[in-house]
């Protein structure tokens, strides 16, 4: 059950990260793998800094900023 969470709040934070770093040309299943892979990433670099995320909601921002990440990553490596 709480793989499926993750996967759903990867989702919604690729959504947010798309919107943030205006993606949308990429399309919603780019976002969400990123959003997805992005929660790992903000959750690993979170982890490094000290910042743990103890709600639901700390657990969104950490993704979205992982996710918006790996947009700036995945545009750059596509030039």
């Amino acid at each position: 059950m709480h793989l499926i969470i993750e996967i759903i709040m990867g989702a919604l934070a690729g959504s947010i990260a798309g919107k943030i770093m205006d993606s949308s040309k990429k399309g919603f299943l780019v976002n969400m793998i990123l959003g997805i892979l992005g929660g790992f990433v903000g959750g690993r670099i979170g982890a490094l800094l000290g910042i743990g995320a103890n709600s639901w909601l700390g657990g969104l921002v950490l993704a979205v900023a992982g996710a918006c990440l790996l947009i700036f990553i995945f545009r750059k490596l596509n030039r």
